[in-house]
């Protein structure tokens, strides 16, 4: 599915993505579509992201999570090319491979309120545009603020 430049603005804006202070992603990926994930009765989220044949791009390129936790992602390559999935999650990163026309999962442990980047390093993969975000939103909780006095909000 291909999404115009008004739609995926207007989704932006509904994720509150838009706006700078809000989740911290802007406008900051220029391509790809916005997805959600999955939410199964136990908690656990689900979501897939695919790189489309001869795009270099992440689709969707931003998955919104309704709050931290597990998330089982799926990966597919449905490009010519070789790509290496680099994936956040708790402690060091995930890698994957996927070469041409393959299928991955991972699982990630997300634990809450960010942004989240996800890429492939291969080549200059990042550089030309296969870059991507899971963001959640929400507040941090209390035991990860800082002690300080209220910041000033615009």
């Amino acid at each position: 599915m291909t999404t115009t430049s008004n739609e995926r603005s207007e989704q932006l804006d509904e994720a509150g993505l838009a706006v700078q202070n809000r989740l911290a992603l802007g406008r900051q990926l220029g391509t790809g579509n916005i997805g959600h994930a999955e939410e199964d009765s136990d908690g656990r989220m689900r979501a897939t992201i695919r790189i489309p044949e001869d795009e270099l791009v992440w689709d969707p390129a931003i998955i919104i999570l309704p709050h931290g936790g597990e998330l089982e992602l799926t990966l597919i390559n449905d490009d010519k090319n070789t790509h290496c999935a680099v994936l956040p999650t708790i402690g060091d990163h995930l890698i994957i491979w996927l070469v041409n026309h393959s299928k991955g999962t991972a699982t990630l442990n997300l634990p809450g309120p960010g942004t989240y980047w996800y890429g492939s390093t291969t080549g200059n993969d990042e550089g030309r545009g296969l870059t991507g975000a899971i963001v959640i939103g929400g507040e941090v909780p209390a035991e990860a603020k800082l002690d300080r006095p209220a910041q000033p909000r615009p």
